[in-house]
Parts: C-alpha cells; structure tokens; sequence
C-alpha cells in the first residue's frame, strides 16, 4: 500500500521549452508568419478581374454542357485517363512492391545486412519519388513523344517510389512476437515474410494503394495538360476556349470515377476483414 502511495505522490518528468511540443509550435508559427508576409498580396495573388470569372465558373457549374456529342468526348476521355492510372499502378506496384520489401530490411538476417539493404534501397526510391510526375512527363514527352508511355511511366515511376517507401514502413511496423515464432520454428526470412509479415500487413499495404489509385486517377487527369490526352487535355481546350460548362462536365466525370473507387476500395477493405 505504501508503494502505491509513493509512485502516486511522485511528481512526473517536467519537460523543458526546448523539448516539448511547445518549441515545435513556435517554430510552426512563426513559418506560417513568415511565408505570409513575404507574400505580395496586392500585385502577384489578387486578380483584378478575378471576381466576375469566378462568378462565371460557379453560374457554369450549374449547367453544364449536357449534348450527347461532348458527353460522349467526356466517356472517350474518362476512359483514357482510367486505362493511364490502370496501367500506370501497375507499373508502380511492380516496381514499389520489390523495391519496398528489400528497403524493409525483412530478408536480411544480421544488423548489418539489414542496414545496408534499407540504406540502398531507401535511397533508390527516394531518387523515384523525388521527381514529381509532371517533371517525368515533360521528360518522357521530350523523350517518346505524345505517346501513352510516357503517361504511363510519368505516374508509374514516382508511385511506384511512393509505394516502395510505405511498403518498408508498414512491413517494419508488423509486431515482431509472431515473426519470432516462426523463426524459432526454423523458418527461414523468405517464409517468415511470406506467412507472417505479408498477411499482417496486407490490409494497410491494401488500403494505402487504393488511396495511391485516387491520386493516380487524379495525376492521369493532370497529364492531359502536357498533352498526352485524357480528361486533362480536353479541360485545358475549354478553358481555353473558356467555355466554362465544358470544364466543369469534365469535372464531373472526373469526381464520379473517384466516386466509384473510393466505393470500391471500402468494399474490398470490408470483405477483408470479415
């Protein structure tokens, strides 16, 4: 009893300014500060006639082009851009996958190994992911041309780094009591990942490239602008055009096939964990 009454009447662990979140907070602040008074709010944010187009854009958003001739260009484009993100996850998961495996450091058996695979390989899909897609477009168009591949390996190469880097943190995150079970069974790195880091972490890894998909739907959408076709390149043409109801027809295609993922992805992740 005396015991719990001194660990009670212990005083906790004070922490210093410099140490807590309170130091973190102030540097966040004053970030935040700074970057808003070195904008030029008057001459480089504000559009004089800014107003009136934004007026146009939500009057447009109530009535968008309808015609049978351009909803069907809307089909034609949201097909595109989907057949891009398709085969452009395909790429990244096939590059994301292994690299994300080895940068986990899971086949390795010594400290050492494990080191110098997640060291390598980290790197390797930091120098993927570094480069946003659009810089990869411009230069696989300046490369192949306006060709589909270069859409294609513009989203797969950067994912498929975004992808490899996840993949490592959540296969590291995988409790480690059953790993040592297998082990002690004489199981060997490739079977313990097989039968007790991979099952553990599948749904995570499952639900993270659905979210991966989104933003690849999103991204195949963008590469229209540096012309390689899809919904991108046909919103760029209307507002170039400015026809407003065109834009936002497209818009809407774009966030019904959105829609319809995060739809699918729910389902999947609830099938799996029934």
């Amino acid at each position: 009893m005396a015991s719990i009454t001194s660990a009670k009447a212990q005083p906790k662990p004070r922490h210093s300014f410099f140490q807590g979140r309170g130091f973190l907070t102030l540097i966040l602040v004053v970030a935040v500060l700074w970057s808003l008074a070195s904008v030029n709010w008057v001459e480089d944010v504000v559009h004089p006639g800014g107003w009136s187009a934004i007026g146009q854009l939500v009057k447009a958003a109530l009535t968008p082009e309808l015609s049978a001739s351009f909803l069907r260009l809307g089909v034609e484009s949201a097909w595109q851009t989907v057949a891009y993100a398709v085969a452009g996850m395909c790429l990244a998961l096939a590059i994301g996958f292994p690299l994300g495996v080895l940068a986990s450091g899971a086949l390795a058996r010594s400290r050492g190994a494990r080191w110098a695979s997640a060291g390598g390989f980290r790197f390797t899909l930091g120098f993927l992911r570094s480069i946003h897609e659009l810089v990869w477009a411009w230069l696989f168009v300046v490369a192949l041309g306006l060709s589909p591949m270069a859409a294609v390996l513009a989203l797969g190469i950067p994912y498929g780094g975004i992808l490899g880097r996840i993949y490592a943190d959540i296969l590291n995150d995988v409790p480690e009591q059953p790993l040592r079970a297998l082990r002690s069974s004489g199981a060997s790195e490739w079977k313990v990942l097989l039968f007790g880091r991979l099952p553990m972490a599948m749904p995570d890894m499952l639900s993270y490239s659905f979210y991966r998909f989104e933003c690849a739907l999103r991204s195949a959408a963008i590469m229209g602008f540096v012309g390689v076709g899809g919904l991108g390149l046909q919103i760029q043409l209307s507002l170039g055009d400015l026809r407003y109801e065109e834009v936002w027809t497209l818009l809407y295609f774009l966030i019904a096939i959105i829609t319809l993922v995060d739809g699918w992805s729910a389902w999947v992740r609830r099938s799996m964990t029934r």
